[in-house]
């Protein structure tokens, strides 16, 4: 395969993953957009107990971007990641959930859409090298995952999660 060929094909796998990342944002932001206050503040169910306001979730999804990405950059130069454990995320999501807790729509709105261009602009910039680059990933139980995996299962499932929880807990 010559060079321009590899190009084409690096570039379009990566900006279909930075696509579907900006378009589950996208719909995060539309829905979000259109909630009354009460519903910006309804706690949503988490594992049977009351949990995080839709706010709170919204501004969550927004700010670990960049830390999800990260974690894609780490295993895609083979590094293991092993210090970022389930319980160590619900920590920082109950730091994040008192931080946050008076977040307003404009804020967190404004957050996503900055946070998830600049993650699908550098999801943009990984190769298909990088992309197929495994290591030990300690939310997936030291599985030996690809950072494209990550990206999937990260920055890109993540809107779209929270989204569907969000639809449920409102009823729409």
């Amino acid at each position: 395969m010559d060079t321009t060929a590899k190009k084409i094909q690096t570039a379009s796998r990566a900006d279909a993953l930075a696509d579907r990342i900006e378009l589950g944002a996208a719909g995060l932001a539309a829905f979000a957009e259109g909630l009354s206050d009460t519903e910006w503040r309804t706690p949503v169910s988490e594992g049977g107990r009351e949990g995080r306001s839709v706010g709170v979730i919204v501004h969550h999804v927004a700010s670990v971007y960049p830390i999800e990405i990260d974690l894609a950059r780490t295993v895609a130069s083979g590094k293991a990641v092993t210090d970022v454990t389930w319980s160590a995320v619900a920590e920082m999501n109950a730091k994040h959930s008192q931080d946050q807790a008076a977040v307003t729509k404009a804020e967190a709105l404004q957050l996503l859409r900055q946070n998830s261009l600049k993650a699908a602009a550098a999801v943009r910039a990984f190769t298909d090298e990088e992309l197929d680059g495994a290591a030990p990933f300690s939310l997936s139980f030291g599985a030996p995952v690809t950072a494209q995996f990550v990206i999937e299962d990260h920055a890109l499932r993540h809107s779209w999660h929270h989204l569907a929880r969000i639809r449920a807990a409102l009823g729409r």
